[in-house]
């Protein structure tokens, strides 16, 4: 029996001046970024905007979500992509996740 894949959301702002910028880096996100999530068991992933709001969406297919976010964050590739984007955002939310940028939001309801 498979288990259903866990749906995680996030939400972060985008800084006005940066948006543009934010939005062109993920008009063409680097193949390795992609293919490190793929390896680390994330599954449709999306970025939505709203005005200065990002909100994140993705499942998570793997045994261990702890050691494959530890994968991406030691991987090289997204090191240097993080580079490139983290300057583009700003915490909005609670800081649920200590010196994290995206903070984890709650699911209310889910149509399964």
């Amino acid at each position: 029996m498979t288990r259903a894949p866990e749906r995680r959301a996030f939400v972060v702002g985008v800084r006005p001046e940066k948006r543009e910028e934010y939005l062109a880096l993920h008009s063409a996100v680097w193949p390795g970024v992609e293919q490190k999530l793929v390896e680390c068991n994330i599954r449709n992933y999306s970025i939505f905007v709203f005005g200065d709001v990002l909100f994140a969406y993705y499942e998570y297919v793997g045994d261990d979500h702890d050691a494959d976010m530890r994968r991406i964050a030691d991987d090289p590739v997204s090191q240097e992509w993080w580079t490139h984007t983290d300057p583009c955002q700003v915490r909005i939310a609670e800081e649920r996740t200590p010196g994290a940028l995206w903070q984890p939001i709650d699911e209310v309801w889910h149509l399964g």
